[in-house]
């Protein structure tokens, strides 16, 4: 027999491996750490399709020597990307993405490319190693870059769209609710952050359908609203 547990686990969400791959593609900087320094790298990093991440580095800068006088010409690296909720939500890390590997010259000054050992996701939950294949495979959310622009504008512009929504789990909600901000969302549903005076809960409430872009994940937020009884999936964390 089911149990609402089990329910809440079968509901539609993204796989590791593709949360791992939406951290990268929204990511505006990164922390790179060698075994001679530390890097702050903001707006110096890209990722190819298949998810490879080249940083850019100007000759002669100090990580290029590290990497052009590296034994074989690879750099033990470790990369770690940090996904903040854009808005002012309690405790707004969601969650961090490190790869580690070895950073190689591009060739023709176009940078150095990551040569990736081991991928891990850490969030709340816990952490979780993802497969090199699977994240090769796997896509970013199709929400994954519009995300920030979307949630800010939802909290500064439309709050009685948040408490319409926040509506949606009637009895659900514990007692003492101060607050309730829009957290993340993406082509599955969209979260709500629920902050009480010792802690916080997320509502989780999914979309009828998936969302391939930011006009179908406004579409499936005006059908929640329009018909919330046709609508009755939603999980708490």
């Amino acid at each position: 027999m089911s149990t609402p547990a089990d329910f809440a686990r079968s509901l539609p969400e993204p796989t590791t491996a593709e949360r791992v791959r939406t951290v990268l593609a929204r990511a505006a900087s990164l922390s790179l750490t060698t075994a001679a320094r530390e890097y702050d790298l903001i707006g110096l990093h890209s990722v190819s399709p298949s998810g490879q991440v080249t940083l850019g580095s100007r000759p002669g800068c100090p990580l290029a020597r590290e990497v052009a006088t590296a034994p074989r010409g690879g750099l033990a690296a470790l990369l770690e990307f940090t996904d903040i909720a854009p808005t002012p939500v309690r405790d707004r890390v969601r969650a961090r993405v490190t790869l580690s590997g070895w950073l190689t010259a591009a060739g023709d000054d176009n940078g150095l490319h990551l040569d990736t050992a081991r991928a891990t996701l850490r969030t709340a939950a816990g952490a979780a190693d993802v497969g090199l294949d699977e994240l090769t495979l796997a896509a970013p959310d199709p929400l994954a870059v519009e995300e920030a622009a979307m949630l800010t504008h939802l909290t500064d512009a439309h709050g009685e769209l948040t408490d319409a929504l926040l509506g949606l789990a009637g009895p659900r909600l514990p007692y003492g609710m101060t607050r309730a901000l829009p957290y993340a969302l993406d082509r599955h549903a969209v979260t709500l952050r629920c902050e009480y005076p010792a802690g916080h809960c997320d509502l989780r409430i999914l979309f009828p359908s998936p969302a391939r872009d930011a006009a179908e994940a406004g579409e499936r937020i005006r059908q929640l609203l329009t018909a919330p009884d046709a609508w009755s999936h939603h999980s708490h964390h």
